[in-house]
């Protein structure tokens, strides 16, 4: 196990000397296998091992037996600890879930590498996991050996060898009763279907794992090349053969804070591609929203709308939401423009968001703003952050696009409203 282990963190370059490593110990045998082999290996290596556990408190007394284990074994060696705790509540994702974003949030405190026992095992039960929930390439790639400041050394290390590594140096662990139930989809697998596999193949988890190190490098790979291969454009999309569309939605998805884009988010993507509607959108995980904007598939930030808000005259109404501020005062000219509006008002003068019924005559003829904002292909997710100036009477005009020209005003004295640039 030794050698196996100090093969992968020189293949993939994990360690420096002088460096420090944190080995995330529950107390279970991966953990404790790993945790002792950095141990013997930190003179080869020339890094400083230390130890980390987090005390998640769900198995009440059973989680202090873990704490209290590792602490003992800490000093055993005079290995330093640190050790973290909080009380775990399921949120959207799961008590599952909840407890693994718990545990990683307290290594983000903590110096140097921090590494994890994940063994040949549990990469080759992700696989599993990940064709059992449709996945990609990407996904056939498992657990990375490498994340930022995270190493996983024993990803090419199986569990019977842990146990034979255990045996070996008389290390004891701690059992963890939540391992023998069925209320996970990874322990079913672990529990019903890799021991019929393994009857096939003995090597089964150890050839998964080094599959999955492979699949994960050629996904690198085939990434970097598709890096600067699309621009988003719904039609270069729709171009792409499947392969390469389904990748380069995949790194935008990432980009847009999906952070494991799976084969169902690409299938969604890949249904606004091809939507007839301009103006699609979808949700995904996270909060995430992606919409088409006619050619554009792009990422939606939060939907804005205006008013309605009665605009005082004269006066000034700051606007620093949609960037701009809005003048009211006595005309002094007859100007009109996208952003300039001189008219004879009726009334209380209202800035609002389009409504149904809403219409104004152009130079080609009276439309109404919804037949307008689809002439100028402004995307729907966008139309309702466009002002719209209107009074008892009906809509004087609309920023952006100009005055009504049956509310123009055709001498002075009149009104004029002017939208100008101020800081958000």
């Amino acid at each position: 196990m030794l050698n196996k282990l100090l093969a992968t963190v020189r293949e993939y370059g994990m360690l420096r000397s002088g460096d420090t490593v944190v080995c995330a110990v529950s107390g279970g045998a991966d953990s404790m296998a790993l945790l002792f082999a950095m141990y013997l290996l930190q003179g080869k290596l020339g890094v400083r091992v230390c130890a980390a556990h987090f005390n998640h408190r769900l198995r009440g007394v059973e989680s202090d037996r873990d704490e209290a284990f590792v602490r003992s074994f800490c000093d055993r060696y005079d290995i330093p600890l640190y050790v973290g705790g909080g009380d775990i509540t399921a949120g959207k994702k799961g008590l599952e879930a909840a407890a693994r974003d718990a545990r990683y949030a307290f290594f983000d405190t903590l110096p140097g590498k921090i590494a994890t026992a994940h063994t040949a095992n549990d990469n080759a039960e992700t696989v599993l996991m990940h064709l059992v929930r449709g996945t990609g390439l990407k996904g056939l790639g498992a657990i990375a050996p490498i994340r930022d400041r995270l190493i996983r050394p024993m990803l090419l290390v199986t569990r019977e060898q842990v146990l034979e590594f255990l045996e070996e140096y008389h290390l004891d662990f701690m059992e963890d009763s939540s391992n023998e139930t069925d209320a996970f989809l990874r322990n079913r697998l672990r529990h019903h279907v890799m021991p019929l596999l393994l009857r096939e193949n003995p090597r089964l988890a150890e050839n998964l794992s080094a599959m999955a190190l492979g699949l994960r490098e050629d996904e690198q790979a085939l990434s970097q090349m598709e890096n600067n291969a699309n621009s988003l454009s719904v039609q270069r999309l729709r171009e792409l053969p499947g392969a390469r569309r389904s990748r380069v939605i995949g790194e935008f998805l990432k980009g847009c804070g999906v952070r494991e884009p799976e084969r169902n988010h690409i299938e969604l993507t890949e249904a606004l591609v091809f939507s007839e509607n301009p103006s699609a959108s979808a949700a995904f995980p996270g909060g995430v929203t992606v919409c088409r904007s006619y050619d554009r598939l792009v990422q939606a930030g939060p939907q804005r709308t205006v008013g309605p808000l009665f605009l005082p005259c004269p006066g000034v109404m700051e606007l620093p939401a949609l960037g701009f501020r809005v003048v009211c005062c006595p005309a002094e000219d007859l100007k009109n423009t996208e952003a300039t509006f001189t008219v004879e008002p009726s009334g209380p003068i209202l800035l609002r968001c389009r409504q149904t019924g809403d219409a104004m005559r152009l130079s080609g003829g009276t439309k109404t703003l919804k037949k307008l904002f689809i002439d100028r292909k402004i995307p729907a997710r966008e139309r309702s952050a466009i002002p719209v100036l209107v009074d008892e009477t009906g809509v004087l005009g609309v920023y952006g696009i100009g005055v009504n020209r049956d509310r123009v005003a055709q001498k002075l004295p009149a009104v004029q409203i002017r939208f100008e640039p101020c800081d958000p």
